[in-house]
């Protein structure tokens, strides 16, 4: 492989899960700058959304009588997976506003440390219901994307870079959402209470905003982007874990603080950054070295830009 070939590779493996883990790393950011709560649940709800898509999948799959979803009709399939998709979307939208409801809510006011303990809590709860679920060991997850090199296959370039539909699958679906829920935030009355909410929550109120329904709608937005990576993240790796909340989480919460924790774009731009500096290190350095690199990043970041890469400074609340 030439070496402009190899940067080729690096960048569109970046990108590919760097998509991933900015869709996550939104719902961080999102609740955070909403009520300043660092919800170190959020990377399980993102678990059970594989496990959710991965249930139905394999469930209506054997309904049909096949033993192997691909085995399905090409229209079936299609069907299947915008099916499981959506079922995760809604199943961890769902269980993120029942977790803000029944966890969260009453201690808005209390000391910091509550909050934070209470969503350790809630974490070890949603990675045991992930264990009972599908046992400790890695299952996996349907192969149902056709293997089509797009270079080669469908463009007929000849090249050794090697980008499939697999690849194309992420960016052209986790692209779109990370642009519409900024534009959503942005652009719309729901999106302007949330930022007015996220200022001063007292003057919000003032003003006639519901402040829990406006959280609420926060954890909801983020639940939703946190199963769509969820099964995303099935489809693409083919494999399923109880414990893949942890370590896609912290990459996920990385890229939020990396970017400035509260900032939509800071958080897409967190996780392209670790994306690219992930596959750069499985690449060039060693798979094994990673994680290093990734936070030693991190920390030379945060030397030089304390509040994050697009981050603000900001005087404590009262």
């Amino acid at each position: 492989m030439q070496w402009y070939e190899e940067v080729l590779q690096i960048l569109l493996i970046g990108i590919a899960n760097g998509a991933i883990i900015a869709l996550v790393a939104l719902g961080y950011t999102l609740v955070y700058g909403i009520i300043e709560l660092i919800n170190f649940a959020h990377g399980d709800v993102f678990m059970i959304g594989t496990m959710v898509s991965l249930t139905l999948i394999t469930g209506v799959s054997g309904l049909l009588g096949v033993r192997q979803a691909f085995q399905l009709p090409g229209p079936t399939l299609l069907v299947l997976v915008v099916g499981s998709l959506i079922a995760s979307i809604v199943v961890c939208a769902a269980l993120n506003v029942f977790i803000e409801r029944v966890a969260y809510r009453r201690l808005r006011n209390a000391p910091r440390l509550a909050p934070l303990i209470t969503a350790i809590g809630v974490s070890f709860v949603l990675v045991n219901i992930g264990l009972v679920w599908k046992g400790a060991s890695q299952v996996n997850y349907p192969d149902l994307l056709p293997r089509i090199d797009i270079f080669r296959d469908v463009l007929h370039i000849n090249t050794q870079v090697l980008f499939t539909l697999k690849d194309l699958f992420v960016i052209v679906l986790a692209v779109p959402l990370m642009v519409a829920l900024t534009l959503f935030v942005q652009r719309t009355r729901l999106g302007k209470a949330m930022r007015a909410t996220a200022q001063d929550r007292a003057a919000a109120a003032m003003m006639g905003i519901d402040i829990n329904l406006t959280i609420a709608l926060t954890f909801l937005i983020g639940g939703a982007m946190a199963g769509a990576a969820g099964t995303i993240y099935g489809l693409y790796n083919n494999s399923a874990w109880y414990f893949q909340g942890f370590r896609n989480g912290l990459y996920s919460f990385t890229a939020a603080v990396m970017g400035g924790i509260g900032n939509i774009q800071g958080a897409f731009l967190g996780g392209m950054i670790i994306g690219l500096a992930a596959a750069i290190s499985d690449r060039v350095i060693d798979p094994r070295w990673t994680e290093a690199v990734v936070f030693a990043l991190l920390v030379v970041i945060l030397i030089f830009k304390p509040t994050g890469l697009l981050g603000e400074e900001t005087t404590e609340r009262a």
